[in-house]
């Protein structure tokens, strides 16, 4: 299993990333800043105006070292890898599994009610233990409707259905997301979800955070053998990891939305480090971006106990176990899959 703390984050503009030996070596103006043994490394993600020498990229592909491309605001751009890991009869399988109507609309719905589920309890958490600082009642009354959503989502058999619960529990859930910001809610007041580009400072954190979400979520697919492409909630679209991103939406609530509520609520981030660009999104500085990534990288050491193992994992290795159980599932394994439901 690939170990989630091995990811290299280069943030620097104008960074130049080589090969020597069997290190990787980061430059910034002909001048070495990093050296880190290949071997070492899952992933390197590279934000904004980064360079790779061909050698690196060869060097990773052949190392199942996963090179990311993205813009400096984590919009996802390309992904450099070697050849797809993992056994063909299980991709058959999936592939089998999301052209059938009723397989797919089983799968689906684990993922959509573990999402529901997770956005319930973040709702809930939040009036539990902030009752002075939110409005309780109005995330009670989501919660309530959320619960509503989850009876929906059970009682549907089609993946399009589905889809409709899941955008209703989605404008529920964030319909009151702006009562879970109790400090600095001037410079991060939430009105809508807004992306490409986001339009205020909380979208732009959270598209930045969901960004690095669905580079994980893919990264598990691949090292459990899956084809991230191809999803069960999620159309297949040329250039989009339909699959990945179903597996993201089990943790967007648990994992990206509660760090940037810390983030805000803590006050680690500040409107300082945000800017308008010329196309009128939002982006972050250097900065915040790198406060962003460390914070990540520690939410991810956290321990969390894995509901249907009943084991402690890290947190940064939930998304691989969900993989793999969704793996062991489609070779006939487990009945069912079991999503990621927080408690």
């Amino acid at each position: 299993m690939k170990h989630h703390l091995n990811t290299l984050f280069v943030s620097t503009q104008g960074a130049y990333l080589a090969k020597e030996g069997q290190a990787v070596v980061i430059r910034v103006d002909k001048e070495v800043r990093l050296r880190v043994p290949l071997h070492t490394l899952d992933g390197i993600i590279c934000f904004g105006q980064i360079s790779c020498s061909p050698y690196l990229l060869g060097a990773c592909a052949d190392n199942d070292v996963a090179v990311t491309l993205m813009t400096e605001h984590g919009q996802f751009l390309a992904r450099v890898t070697g050849f797809s890991p993992g056994n063909v009869l299980l991709r058959r399988e999936q592939f089998r599994r999301a052209d059938s109507v009723t397989a797919a609309a089983e799968i689906a719905r684990a993922v959509v009610l573990s999402k529901i589920a997770n956005s319930r309890t973040v709702l809930l958490r939040a009036a539990r233990d902030h009752p002075n600082k939110t409005d309780a009642v109005a995330l009670q009354q989501a919660a309530t409707h959320l619960n509503r959503c989850l009876s929906d989502a059970l009682r549907t058999a089609e993946v399009d259905t589905l889809r409709g619960v899941e955008g209703e529990a989605a404008r529920v859930y964030f319909g009151v997301f702006n009562h879970l910001i109790t400090a600095q809610k001037d410079d991060f007041t939430f009105h809508m979800r807004s992306r490409r580009p986001p339009l205020d400072n909380i979208n732009a954190l959270l598209s930045f955070l969901y960004a690095l979400l669905a580079h994980d979520a893919r990264s598990a697919c691949e090292s459990s053998g899956l084809d991230a492409a191809v999803g069960f909630l999620h159309a297949d679209r040329p250039g989009r990891p339909g699959l990945a991103l179903d597996l993201m939406e089990e943790f967007r609530a648990f994992l990206a939305d509660r760090l940037a509520l810390s983030l805000i609520n803590r006050r680690q981030v500040h409107a300082s480090g945000f800017h308008r660009s010329e196309s009128g999104g939002v982006e972050m500085d250097d900065a915040t971006r790198k406060a962003v990534l460390v914070s990540y990288q520690k939410r991810k050491q956290e321990e969390i106990r894995q509901p249907f193992l009943g084991e402690t994992i890290t947190v940064g290795l939930l998304l691989h176990m969900q993989a793999r159980l969704l793996a062991r599932h489609l070779r006939g394994d487990l009945d069912a899959y079991p999503p990621f439901i927080w408690k």
